[in-house]
């Protein structure tokens, strides 16, 4: 049976937020800020600012909103804490008063939310007074969410997350507290205190991380309203089988260092040519931008009398040639005029009866559009000044510049293709005719997080090189249909290597007068992540902005970009896409459906059925089992599950919209983010552009692109054997139908990631009817209290759409579903 596509129904289910990472510029980035003043003969470059690395704190989501809509670049790093998030930023002294005065917390060295490192001495003698151990039941008042155990560099963690069903309460704030056990058949004890999480008004849960020297059984969580449960201990990423890398004659390491978009393109087209049998290069449809800008020049400073004027022509067109001066001729009652010889535009200012210059930069920008014979397109005063003030005469030509230094001292050699770009996928199959499921890998939509395209990279010369000597690769590469897009931003990345390293967006700029000016370049374009048609921020949600110069600018309006618009060409061309990995950096997260939400009650995009949620999760640990495999990188269960749950609400994203529209499972990753380091005991951060080779245990380019091409050679097979799986799931009703003298707590189980449809009033199921829920986001499933008897009507269906017994829902003739009768008040 075919994966039906998904109803979008907005539903008002609960959320949660987890940590963002902020982007920190490199070192030797060009700042923002750059004008051409009265008295310049020409525009000149950005000299740097004097910026420092502080640590910020916001009250939560709403500020981190505002304070991005200003322009500051917060997006990737950021950590939920107690107190709403906190992270790091790249600023100036200048900013600094501008975040403070917006409510930002610009905490000390030794501020800030850590995990604590002792146990605590509980609730207080009072508290635990009062306390009596409850028995669970569908009505507890407590339950552990997940408890969860791994090891990285020789020290063993313990994560848990808990959930009260009084945690909603701000006063008193609800506190939980943690016990363990120090191993099978031994008591509780070393107390912890959980950190309570809101977000936007809303209860999350509790949570915990800490360090540990013997793996624990189990937990007890106990309220400080007199709730208590007791939880199993599960192991994360345990157990996992070996790479590929460890297979004998296995070759990887293949990248040297970052890439530009020309280099990885051009061996894209290479690895084709080479491999002529099992790849080919599919032109996607829709030209970008392009790595061009119009000419620009700010003349007469920031204030009244300042005129911003933009050449017609794209800068290396010949608005590069284009010169402006403002002169001031001997004389009294002078029109205002505008001469033109050649590339050179002279406007001749207005002069009173008294011989003084009378022209206002209003007046002027009027005259120059008018009369420059199409040499100047745009001419305004700046920014949101109404040009007022009288301009002053220069003191020679002022040339116009794109301000694009493609051949800066220490980027990469080579000059960048100017004109629109046509973006280049590489598709790995032995058998390229919709046969074989599709797996879509997507990377650098971001244009400064350069490891997702050297990431990308080294999968694809994994896959070539070892196609006729592994038998695991071979058989990838013969039932897959891989299409990889190294960057799907090539010219925000060109611009991010060579102009600003710290450039997101693509360089499409839909800026009005006001924000039109080149000291605001750096700012210009969209984020490509957020010009998406689901849960999109034109339909209230939350995580894109209006603003065109903050770092999450969705677009004029949906599917603004060509970038995005080639995505969905892309999954509708080949139908057979059923896998996509949208690939990010660097906050080390592994994430899916929901992505977004209505900030007033958090409000998701509707959340993935059981089913696909579980798949999901069971894919995850594959994936980031492979990761940790080649240095003990782990991807913590906090920062894996729904993407608005562990990082935050960004709307129009293109995952929500694949799966949503086109029922495709699409990952988005965040590769890099923190390694635990045993000499210091700390986590380390990453970066967007790490040092490529570093210490091998920590953070690098490097390693960051060998673990996660690990990961995504696993997401490969996951979707090989997906394409293969013709095995039908099995499910039971627990503890299962029979006679009850009482009530009863029942539960569905099944066999591997499925979803269940079912009845309870007599009817046939069929996939119109109720699934079966978990309890609530990041949770098992539901529990029926069941009070009379009632019979269950059921099917599971797994996400390769294998039905259980073969069972037909859309054709009422056969009746092979499974059913259960729970009869109460007998023996």
């Amino acid at each position: 049976m075919r994966r039906r596509r998904l109803r979008i129904a907005f539903l008002a289910l609960p959320a949660m937020l987890g940590s963002v990472l902020i982007g920190t510029p490199p070192a030797g980035a060009d700042p923002v800020e750059s004008t051409s003043t009265a008295g310049s003969a020409h525009s000149h470059h950005d000299h740097p600012e004097s910026a420092q690395l502080v640590r910020i704190g916001l009250t939560g989501a709403d500020m981190l909103d505002k304070v991005v809509d200003a322009g500051f670049d917060i997006d990737h790093g950021l950590k939920r804490v107690p107190t709403g998030i906190e992270g790091e930023a790249v600023v100036t002294a200048e900013q600094i008063t501008e975040l403070e005065a917006m409510g930002v917390k610009i905490l000390a060295e030794d501020e800030g939310f850590e995990w604590p490192e002792e146990a605590d001495g509980g609730f207080g003698a009072g508290a635990a007074a009062a306390r009596t151990v409850q028995p669970l039941s569908h009505a507890q008042t407590v339950r552990v969410v997940r408890a969860d155990w791994f090891t990285t560099k020789g020290q063993g963690f313990l994560y848990v997350e808990a959930r009260t069903t009084e945690g909603q309460q701000a006063s008193p704030v609800v506190m939980m507290q943690l016990e363990n056990d120090s191993g099978q058949g031994s008591s509780f004890g070393f107390a912890r205190t959980m950190s309570r999480f809101v977000d936007s008004g809303q209860y999350m849960f509790h949570r915990n991380l800490f360090k540990l020297d013997t793996r624990p059984s189990q937990i007890r969580v106990t309220s400080s309203t007199g709730g208590v449960t007791t939880g199993s201990v599960s192991n994360w990423l345990e157990d996992a089988p070996p790479p590929l890398t460890e297979n004998p004659g296995y070759q990887y390491d293949f990248i040297d260092g970052y890439k530009h978009p020309q280099q990885l393109f051009s061996r894209a087209e290479e690895i084709a040519r080479q491999y002529p049998d099992i790849a080919q290069i599919i032109y996607l449809p829709n030209k970008t931008n392009g790595y061009q800008r119009k000419a620009q020049a700010t003349i007469g400073g920031t204030g009244q009398a300042a005129v911003v004027v933009s050449s017609a022509a794209w800068g290396h067109e010949g608005g590069n040639d284009v010169t402006v001066e403002f002169v001031e001729r001997p004389g009294a009652d002078l029109p205002l005029t505008v001469e033109v010889a050649g590339k050179a535009v002279r406007v001749l200012l207005a002069k009173d009866a008294a011989g003084a210059v009378a022209s206002t930069a209003a007046e002027v920008a009027a005259a120059v559009e008018t009369g420059s014979q199409g040499l100047i397109d745009r001419a305004h005063p700046y920014r949101t000044n109404t040009g007022t003030g009288i301009v002053v005469p220069t003191s020679g030509p002022v040339a116009l510049t794109d301000f694009l230094d493609e051949k800066r001292v220490g980027a990469p050699e080579g000059e960048v293709p100017r004109g629109p770009a046509t973006v280049p996928v590489l598709r790995i199959g032995k058998h390229r005719d919709g046969r074989n499921p599709g797996v879509l890998i997507q990377a650098q939509d971001h244009a400064r997080e350069w490891v997702p395209a050297t990431t990308t990279l080294e999968t694809a010369e994994r896959l070539v090189r070892n196609y006729k000597t592994d038998k695991d690769t071979k058989k990838i590469v013969n039932d897959t249909d891989i299409f990889l897009i190294l960057s799907n931003n090539p010219d925000g990345a060109n611009y991010s290597f060579y102009n600003f390293a710290s450039q997101r967006k693509n360089l499409t700029n839909h800026c009005p007068d006001a924000d039109a000016d080149p000291a605001r370049r750096n700012s210009w374009g969209v984020d490509l992540n957020r010009n998406y048609r689901v849960g999109s921020a034109h339909d209230g949600y939350a995580g894109g902005s209006f603003s065109c110069i903050s770092g999450t600018y969705q677009g004029p309006e949906k599917l603004s970009e060509p970038e995005a618009e080639n995505i969905v060409w892309l999954v509708e061309e080949y139908s057979n896409i059923k896998f996509m990995m949208s690939v990010h950096s660097n906050g080390g997260q592994l994430f899916w459906q929901p992505g977004a939400y209505i900030a007033d009650g958090r409000i998701t995009t509707p959340r993935p059925p059981m089913g696909d949620e579980a798949f999901y999760w069971q894919s995850a640990s594959r994936i980031l089992s492979q990761v940790k495999a080649y240095r003990e990188t782990v991807v913590t269960p906090e920062n894996v599950g729904g993407s608005s749950d562990v990082l935050y609400s960004s709307a129009g994203n293109v995952r929500e919209d694949l799966y949503h529209t086109y029922g495709i499972y699409a990952f988005g990753w965040e590769v890099g983010g923190s390694i635990y380091n045993p000499t210091t005991g700390n986590w380390q951060g990453g970066s967007f552009q790490p040092p490529w080779v570093g210490d091998p245990a920590l953070v690098s380019g490097h390693s960051e692109t060998m673990e996660y091409a690990n990961g995504i050679m696993e997401m490969f097979r996951i979707a090989a054997e997906w394409g293969k799986d013709k095995k039908k799931p099995t499910s039971e009703l627990v503890p299962g139908g029979g006679k009850y003298s009482g009530p009863v707590d029942v539960r569905f189980e099944t066999s591997e990631p499925a979803t269940i449809y079912y009845t309870t009033d007599g009817s046939r199921p069929t996939l119109d009817s109720p699934r079966y829920e978990s309890t609530d986001f990041r949770e098992p499933g539901q529990v029926f209290h069941v009070t009379e008897t009632t019979t269950f009507r059921w099917f599971s269906v797994d996400t390769a759409g294998n039905v259980e017994k073969n069972y037909d829902p859309e054709n009422g003739n056969r009746n092979n579903y499974r059913m259960a009768t729970i009869t109460i008040g007998q023996r």
